[in-house]
């Protein structure tokens, strides 16, 4: 594990490496400063946790008195999520006698990826299905569960811990964000999901632990800590706008309007009649071309 604590190749960061592999380790050598927005989301996950643990009936210790970003909201957020895993408890005990239930579960990954582990902040495990909750305190992006790479590394290592234990066929991954007002849930069959991480996921790990694979500019570069000094994010950009600054072959109708009312404020500028022939000449080809243009002759 590394020294700070943080996998190169984190699940919270696969939509990046998995489509940009060198970015893993280019991002390796910029300092981790963290936010305010990370440190926000770590306390309304301290809260979560807590919140959690006493509907669940086990013991906890209030952690409000310590959260720097404690606000209404967050409360409000924080029991809304406690009751959303309670509601899911309370359906599973309906078809399946023994639910279990864990809070902030370490699951490891790295079978697929090098140095891979994280934190779950909730798994649900039934008769058949397993499910895997992660709370997100964000505003700014809606987080989607649909093909989504983290929930998929939380999925593959809750199985590494319990798939030998429980008869699980499907795993059912949900992001709750409720500052968004979106609980987004996906199902995918086991089979299926181990077929990614053997196809996709490990192999394109291996390429990003390396520092191999090609760089790919995407939405996916927006947490990106090299972003600002990328160079293949610096050349789509150019590319980018040259395309939106390249003018159309054909002038448009406006374009000639415009060089109708330039050439004409030249002709009758005091002054302007020393001017050579040949410049008066093409003014008035201009005027004339754009009034057959106006009337719909296009000249041939």
């Amino acid at each position: 594990m590394p020294p700070n604590g943080h996998a190169l190749l984190s699940a919270s960061s696969s939509d990046r490496w998995l489509h940009c592999p060198p970015s893993a380790r280019l991002c390796e050598t910029y300092e981790d400063k963290g936010s305010n927005y990370a440190a926000e989301g770590t306390d309304a996950h301290a809260l979560c946790e807590y919140k959690l643990r006493k509907a669940l009936g086990m013991e906890a210790v209030d952690p409000t008195e310590n959260l720097t970003w404690f606000n209404q909201e967050m409360d409000d957020c924080a029991s809304g999520y406690a009751a959303f895993i309670m509601e899911l408890l309370a359906e599973a005990r309906e078809t399946c006698a023994d639910p279990v239930v864990l809070i902030e579960q370490r699951v490891d990954f790295s079978r697929w990826v090098e140095q891979g582990f994280g934190t779950s902040d909730a798994i649900l495990i039934t008769d058949g299905t397993m499910h895997v909750v992660d709370y997100k305190h964000g505003l700014g992006v809606l987080v989607s569960a649909e093909d989504n790479p983290q929930m998929k590394c939380y999925a593959l290592g809750a199985l590494e811990l319990f798939d030998a234990i429980y008869d699980i066929d499907t795993v059912a991954m949900t992001i709750y964000q409720p500052r968004r007002q979106n609980i987004s849930t996906s199902q995918i069959s086991k089979e299926e999901l181990y077929r990614w991480a053997d196809e996709v996921l490990k192999p394109t790990a291996d390429l990003a632990f390396a520092g191999d694979g090609n760089f790919l500019c995407g939405e996916w570069c927006g947490f990106c800590k090299a972003k600002n000094e990328c160079r293949a994010r610096a050349d789509a950009n150019l590319e980018l706008a040259r395309y939106d600054f390249k003018l159309p072959p054909l002038l448009t109708d406006e374009d000639i309007e415009d060089i109708r009312r330039s050439c004409r404020r030249d002709h009758l500028r005091p002054g302007r009649h020393q001017r050579s022939r040949s410049r008066v000449d093409w003014s008035r080809r201009c005027t004339c071309s754009g009034r057959r243009h106006l009337a719909g002759d296009g000249g041939g």
